[in-house]
């Protein structure tokens, strides 16, 4: 096998920001004032939860879209994709960036436990268990809460890979340090959202009433926080548009998407694609490199895999022109 390398471009990627802090810090605030920057183009704004959306419009310069959802996960993710679609799309027309503004990730994953919750309360022997009792505890079994970890991924790759500036929302609060389920005296502050939060979010920012913005953690070369070794970083009345150009340095005009190179990611790249074709030859394409790759047969958990996916969203397009099906359904019928 020949080795294969290149060089780092040593560009800097389109930031996920998560902008934390305890209440009525000014988190939805500092999300609506970066829509006014004539740095950006479209802001779209997801509420999630936090209702502020309709009111943080009247903010003097803010001129963000408030997004529409029913509030369930497939309308709030096809939406997050609609979004990602549209900043690809500005991207490639030489736009401003697209900021997508998702307030608040406290809120996603709190829905998300008490979908698991529910789930968990109508399976057979833990409604026996509340027909008896109906104040019983209910434990969420492993596989429960590798269902809801599994669409809080789904809704990150999104984001990790949104070809513009993703803000997350999500609060923040000094808690009192536990030790295997008991409490200690020691205080210490949690961001209250999914465990892997901060760590897939590229830059941290925390804010708090009456004190100056932090720079928590920043995956930068220019934001003068070298990883594990520099403590928070205190700037004077920062703004997030400050953040984004002129400590992270994010240039529009060469960031790019950040690369990730697992089975999984790519298994969900393809699916995302075939989700997304609109017509037979763009699924033959997804065919050929899925098969190429090795992943035809893989798929991610409770989903199905990348050749199932392609013939369901063939059917779906089956009333293309029988000129345009029949290359298709060659290739598809060599797989089954």
């Amino acid at each position: 096998m020949t080795l294969k390398t290149r060089p780092p471009t040593c560009s800097v990627p389109w930031p996920l920001l998560l902008v934390e802090g305890g209440e009525k810090a000014g988190k939805s605030w500092a999300a609506a004032v970066l829509s006014s920057s004539d740095k950006v183009g479209r802001t779209l704004w997801i509420d999630w939860g936090e209702g502020a959306a309709d009111e943080y419009g009247a903010i003097p310069g803010a001129r963000y879209e408030v997004v529409e959802h029913d509030g369930t996960w497939p309308s709030i993710i096809e939406q997050v994709k609609a979004a990602r679609d549209e900043a690809q799309r500005a991207v490639d027309a030489g736009e401003k960036p697209v900021v997508l503004v998702i307030d608040s990730m406290t809120a996603e994953w709190s829905d998300l436990k008490e979908w698991v919750d529910a789930k968990a309360r109508r399976r057979d022997a833990n409604r026996k268990k509340l027909e008896k009792d109906p104040e019983a505890e209910i434990q969420i079994t492993p596989d429960l809460w590798n269902l809801a970890n599994g669409r809080h991924k789904d809704l990150m790759r999104i984001l990790m890979r949104f070809p513009g500036i993703a803000v997350m929302t999500a609060r923040g609060a000094d808690q009192m340090e536990m030790d295997n389920g008991k409490p200690t005296t020691r205080r210490t502050w949690k961001v209250e959202g999914q465990k892997d939060l901060a760590f897939d979010a590229s830059v941290w920012v925390r804010l708090g009433r009456g004190e100056h913005p932090q720079i928590i953690g920043a995956r930068s070369v220019h934001a003068g926080i070298v990883p594990g070794e520099d403590k928070a970083k205190r700037v004077p009345d920062m703004t997030l548009e400050q953040l984004v150009f002129d400590i992270l340095k994010c240039d529009p005009k060469t960031a790019h998407v950040r690369e990730f190179a697992s089975v999984q990611d790519r298994v969900l790249d393809l699916l995302d694609r075939v989700d997304r074709a609109g017509s037979k030859d763009e699924l033959t394409g997804v065919w050929r490199e899925a098969k190429a790759s090795e992943v035809l047969n893989v798929g991610v958990l409770d989903g199905p895999t990348v050749q199932d996916a392609i013939m369901a969203r063939a059917q779906v397009l089956e009333a293309a022109p029988p000129a345009e099906s029949e290359p298709v359904q060659q290739e598809l019928g060599e797989a089954s």
